[in-house]
């Protein structure tokens, strides 16, 4: 018996050495049908007298097999991570690969200039809903269902009293509706309308509507506003003028040009040799709009205007394609 436990350690160890079947070899002897497990078996045919010896040999012999396979094992880790972290490694020294950093859309840098700009003048920022109800688009701001204003705005329609907001102009209705003068906002985001792409229009488009509405409003507090604005969005020497229009919200109206900022009005490609921009569009709040808010038109006036986002965009950075700002070619963008 003693024979066969040394037999069996010795050559377990041999095997264990010349082999990384470890799994295996474990199994092959000290598993229940192993080879050391069958001799342990086998100690009842053993006399008494050699009983305890040989149960000492058979731990010592597992003992002996047992630590191998831990030794083994460890050296074919250890070994496993060698050849990892050789086949892993980095050369630190190798120049990383170049990325172009992005930046924010030229829409974007125009919005956020203009939010800064009015901000600054006191102005706080209101929004609303982008899917919103015809009367807070139309009948709230003077333009009832037969008013023939509406034929000139295509309206993307969802239903007959719910549509996509074809203007800003119904944040500032709910702002009135909702808040007691004095009130003074800017109402930035998005609006549509049903109109072909090209060149100076898409069916999606951002506005900047502001409001201003207390005691005494006069329209040469819109001028000195939008004179400020001017000025700090398209440099210190920049001119406004206003030109007589009518818009069914404001009474009176006007349209409101600029100077041109590059040829300072001497006329230029950019401003297709006239000297001035059209920017927007503004008038004091017509009082039916006032009324039609809750705001008692005897006692508070008000002052309102519009403006584009692309076409401010356009005119500060000299784009002449709209479509440009959204067919997302970043050759065109890096340039802004």
């Amino acid at each position: 018996m003693k024979e066969l436990l040394k037999q069996i350690r010795e050559k377990a160890i041999a095997e264990i050495e010349a082999s990384d079947r470890l799994d295996e070899i474990r199994i092959q002897y000290l598993g229940k049908k192993g080879e050391l497990t069958a001799v342990l078996r086998g100690m009842g045919k053993v006399s008494p007298e050699e009983r305890p010896l040989i149960g000492q040999l058979a731990n010592e012999v597992r003992a002996e097999i047992e630590a191998a396979l831990a030794k083994k094992e460890e050296e074919k880790a250890k070994k496993e991570l060698e050849n990892r972290l050789l086949s892993e490694k980095i050369d630190v020294t190798v120049p990383g690969t170049p990325f172009t950093a992005g930046h924010r859309h030229p829409l974007a840098q125009t919005e956020e200039m203009l939010r800064d700009i009015f901000i600054g003048m006191g102005f706080s920022i209101a929004e609303g809903p982008e899917v919103e109800y015809d009367y807070y688009n139309f009948e709230a701001l003077n333009l009832p269902k037969n008013h023939p204003a509406r034929d000139t705005q295509d309206t993307f329609y969802i239903t007959d009293n719910i549509l996509l907001r074809s203007q800003t102009s119904p944040v500032q209705a709910r702002v009135m509706e909702q808040t007691q003068p004095p009130i003074r906002i800017i109402s930035p985001g998005r609006v549509y309308r049903a109109d072909p792409a090209d060149a100076t229009h898409s069916p999606i488009f951002h506005q900047v509507e502001g409001l201003v509405v207390d005691k005494g409003i006069t329209m040469g507090d819109l001028k000195g506003i939008l004179e400020l604005f001017a000025k700090k969005m398209f440099g210190p020497e920049t001119k406004i003028r206003f030109r007589p229009h009518h818009f069914p919200f404001t009474e009176p109206s006007a349209e409101v040009d600029v100077s041109c900022f590059v040829c300072g009005g001497k006329g230029c490609r950019l401003c297709k040799g006239e000297g001035w921009m059209e920017i927007l569009g503004a008038g004091m709040v017509h009082p039916f709009v006032l009324s039609n808010c809750g705001i008692d038109p005897n006692v508070y006036s008000g002052f309102a205007f519009g403006m584009g986002v692309e076409r401010i965009t356009m005119a500060r950075l000299g784009i002449d394609d709209l479509r440009l700002m959204y067919e997302n070619d970043v050759r065109f963008l890096h340039q802004f």
